[in-house]
Order: C-alpha cells, then structure tokens, then sequence
C-alpha cells in the first residue's frame, strides 16, 4: 500500500524528477506550515478592528490558505505555500476600512474584484508587461516599505507607541506588563529565529500568551474546538459598491501589491529550490500565478483579505522540497487549524504586536538591495518606503514612488529608463491622486 501511494505520488508530482520523496516533501510542508502558521493567529486579530467577527476570519484565513496550497501544489507543482497576506491585511483594515471610511464587506469587495483582475493578469501577456515595467529597485522599495508600514502597525498594538497631539507619536507606557510582554516577544521571537527554530513566530505568540495568562492579562479560554461560525464573513462582500470610482485606486493597489509581492516570492523561493532555468525563468509561472489569484478570490469569498504566496516556503525547501506535495502538505495541515479557535481568540495585542513587527523588520531587509549609488533611483525607493507608514496607505506609497521615480529619470535626462511602462503607471497613480 505504501508503495502504491509513493508511486502516485510520483505520478501526480515528479519526485524521481526532482530528486526528493514522499517523506521529505511531508517534512517540507510541515516545516513551511511550522514557519507560517502565525497566521492562523495574527490575521483574525488585525481584521477584527475592520469590524469583522475574529473567528469567521479565522475560518476564512484556513481555507483560503488550504485552497491556495492545493491549486499551487496540484496545478502548478512547486512548493509554495500560500496565505492572506501580512502587510495587506493592515492596508485592508487600517489603510481601507479605517483609513477611507469604507464597509469591511465593500473592502471585501475590493478584494475579490482585484482577484478577478489577477486571474484576467495570469492568463494574459499583460502579467509579464506590468511586473517587467517594474524596476527591479523599487519593487524592493515596495517590500521593504510594507515592512516599515507594519512594524508601525505593530508598535501601535503592542502599545510601545502611541498618539500624540504635538508629535504625532510618542513612546507609550513602557512600564506596564503588556509593554514588557511585548518586547520580550519580540526578542524572543528573534532569538528562535536566530536559532534556526522552526515556527519561531508562532512559539513566541505561544508562550509569550501562556506567560500573560499566568500573570493573569488573558486567560487562555480553550485550545482545541469544533470550527467556529463562517456565516458572518460568508458571501458577505459587496462587490457592487467595490465598483465605486473612488475605490478603483484601491482595486489597483490591492492587484499591484499582489501582483508584485507574488513575483517576488515565487523568484525567491524557485531559485533556492534549483527550479529556475538558466535564463531565470520560473517553471509554471502562469500556473502559479493563478494559484495565486484564485486564492485571493477564493479568500473573499469566505471572508479575508488578499492571499498571496508566502516567502515562509523557502523554509521548506531549505528542509528539501522540491514539488507541489509539500505546498499540498502545508494546505492539508491549514484545514486541521480550523480547529483551534480557542487559542486563537485567547491571544493578545502584547503577543502579536510584536510578531507584526518582527516580520515589518525582515522585510525591511530588502533596502539593502537598492542601488544606493544612483541618487534618480534611491530617492524614489526611499519616498516609496517611507510614504507607505507615514501616509498609512500602502496604495500612496506605491503611487509616490512611480510619480518621483518617473519624473526624475525623465528631468535628469535619463529617458531610457523612465520606460512607458513607468510613465503609464506614474500617470495613473497623478489622475488619481488629482481627481479620486
């Protein structure tokens, strides 16, 4: 029997051709799920400020990471996880909800409308025309500023900062318990990290909320129940007034932020993996792009914001992945996280507050890989990413950076790389910013 099961598997994914196994791909998908499955815990929390019911959000994180795993690991046999994104789902709440005054169920909408544009993307040449039209700078200055905007995010819910009338913001009260929780999280967090221990992030939430609810800051209500209530996150998007004029700047956003974050972590995950061909090419590159859309699709549905592919995957493949049986792995150990509700809503801001900014600081990470020695390059990168926190909008920083970067290769007499890609973008993002 097993043999029968190692020979379809074989069949349906390619390991003899990839060199791997049964064994190491389940390794691989559990250490992918180990390194990501934060996310189980940290999205209901920040969707919850939209206004959402935490644990219907938490349903719907599971299956549209199960439903993205499945269609990457079946369709487009890689191994890559996928999941709402951290850094979209604070843009959703904070930056959409919040920010614009909109409905979570019209940002809902939003979501799914830039789904179905990410589909209409991977199935067309356009895919290739808009993430080409990129420079390769600025789309680590866009990472990196998704970064910034989230470790923001995270200081703020861990309470280390907090508003003020003269200065915006000030130091909050670093004296009470919480505050110290949440630093030692963070520490503790990169510690394990550090340390090369699988699902640091989600070890430090862990015993960081064991330790409050010892202190008595949180009980603990449950570890393991049945899935609680979809219904109120379930079809509840309203895409009709998604279609609003005034929220096209925010389909787009959404659809660039996707598109772009979903290019990146595919590159990065396939290099190391050895599946990338000589010329840098991806194999299964449209397929994995409609993994993808599918998946933020699906993910509206069910009530979450944008899933994308996560870049946790490299963890697996470091472990030996080498197929889509490991992202089908990590799909299958998403669906049996729908059941632990209970843990989930017993943890607190002190707890993912700072996984938030630990993985703001990672991704910061990709400033260093600006072209720092070009001042028409490095000036648009640094407006790209400190306009994201600043402005808290994703969508404004992005849109900053194709205003500035354009301009100054075009004033400075640098034509050949202000593309008609970049001039196009640029453009959109200055009507919009003139006339929405």
């Amino acid at each position: 029997m097993a043999n029968a099961r190692a020979a379809f598997a074989d069949k349906v994914f390619g390991l003899s051709a990839r060199d791997t196994s049964v064994r190491t791909e389940f390794l691989a998908g559990l250490t992918t799920f180990l390194t990501m499955s934060y996310i189980i815990f940290v999205n209901p929390v920040i969707l919850k400020d939209a206004g959402m019911d935490q644990g219907s959000v938490l349903v719907a994180t599971c299956l549209a990471a199960a439903v993205g795993c499945l269609v990457m690991g079946f369709y487009a046999n890689l191994p890559v996880a996928l999941a709402p994104a951290m850094g979209t789902n604070v843009y959703f709440t904070y930056g959409i909800v919040l920010g614009l005054g909109v409905t979570w169920q019209t940002a809902l909408g939003a979501v799914f409308l830039s789904g179905i544009l990410f589909v209409a993307l991977s199935i067309s040449p356009a895919r290739a025309w808009i993430i080409n039209a990129i420079p390769q700078n600025l789309k680590m200055a866009m990472a990196a500023g998704v970064g910034l905007f989230l470790i923001i995010v995270g200081l703020r819910s861990a309470g280390l900062i907090v508003d003020h009338p003269a200065t915006l913001v000030t130091v909050g009260d670093l004296s009470s318990m919480e505050a110290i929780l949440a630093v030692s999280c963070f520490i503790l967090i990169g510690t394990l990290d550090a340390r090369k221990v699988p699902g640091a992030l989600l070890l430090g939430i862990i015993i960081i909320t064991i330790i409050g609810a010892v202190l008595g800051l949180g009980p603990i209500s449950g570890i393991v129940s049945a899935p609680p209530d979809m219904s109120p996150t379930w079809l509840a998007m309203d895409v009709a007034t998604a279609f609003d004029l005034s929220l096209a700047a925010v389909v787009l956003s959404l659809l660039f932020v996707d598109t772009f974050e979903t290019a990146g972590t595919l590159v990065g995950v396939t290099q190391p993996a050895g599946l990338v061909d000589e010329d840098g090419n991806i194999p299964n590159l449209s397929r994995a792009m409609f993994a993808d859309s599918i998946a933020t699709v699906a993910g509206a549905v069910v009530g979450t914001s944008s899933t994308t592919s996560y870049v946790e995957s490299v963890s697996g493949v470091r472990a030996g992945g080498r197929t889509g049986l490991t992202a089908v792995v990590v799909g299958c150990l998403f669906l049996v996280g729908l059941f632990f509700a209970p843990l989930a809503g017993s943890i607190q801001s002190y707890a993912t507050g700072p996984a938030i900014i630990y993985v703001g600081c990672v991704m910061a990470a990709n400033l260093a890989k600006i072209d720092w020695e070009d001042l028409t390059t490095y000036v648009p990168c640094v407006v790209t990413a400190v306009s994201m926190p600043l402005t808290y909008s994703i969508a404004t920083g992005i849109g900053f950076g194709f205003i500035s970067y354009a301009a100054l290769k075009l004033f400075s007499g640098r034509t050949r790389e202000a593309t008609i890609g970049i001039m196009v973008l640029a453009g959109l993002f200055l009507l919009r910013f003139i006339f929405l």
